[in-house]
């Protein structure tokens, strides 16, 4: 068990995000909150409880920051994913820094597509031939509820993990 007291354990807690009044922003705000929360809670989780499993599913903190990847990646730019049930296990030789590192950099790409799309109503303009996109608006809502929820699952998960709590 790590030698940290109590109060080292906890981070203070961020509140949701106050931003502008247009719906991108907003959108776009709740959801970077949610992406800063849930890497904050991967990044500097100790090996190899990081990607133990700690409920009979089988999730872990690693696997649900490299499944959150593959759905940055698909939703915005429009990357094909086959198995979507092997996203949520890192590779073996994959430390917490490169996944980290890797979910932060589609977060990247993402927001450099979304910086160009200013109607909700839009099509993501992702790469996918024969295939419909969905509009801004759903991309980000479906972000916000795919990414809200996993870092729920990684709240609980971090503090089974070493007892860190907060946002």
């Amino acid at each position: 068990m790590p030698t940290t007291t109590r109060r080292d354990r906890h981070r203070r807690d961020t509140p949701p995000p106050r931003t502008a009044n247009g719906e991108i922003e907003v959108l776009r705000g709740f959801l970077d909150y949610l992406r800063a929360s849930i890497a904050t809670k991967v990044d500097g989780a100790p090996e190899p409880q990081v990607r133990t499993a700690a409920v009979p599913s089988g999730t872990n903190l690693l696997g649900l920051l490299n499944h959150l990847t593959f759905v940055e990646r698909s939703t915005f730019l429009g990357d094909d994913v086959t198995d979507w049930q092997a996203t949520f296990h890192a590779a073996p030789g994959d430390g917490v820094a490169e996944v980290v590192a890797r979910y932060r950099a589609a977060v990247e790409r993402a927001n450099d597509v979304l910086d160009g799309c200013p109607d909700p109503g839009a099509p993501v303009p992702r790469p996918r031939p024969g295939r419909p996109a969905p509009s801004i608006r759903w991309a980000l809502t479906h972000m916000i509820e795919e990414t809200g929820r996993h870092a729920g699952h990684a709240d609980i998960l971090r503090e089974l993990v070493d007892g860190t709590t907060g946002r």
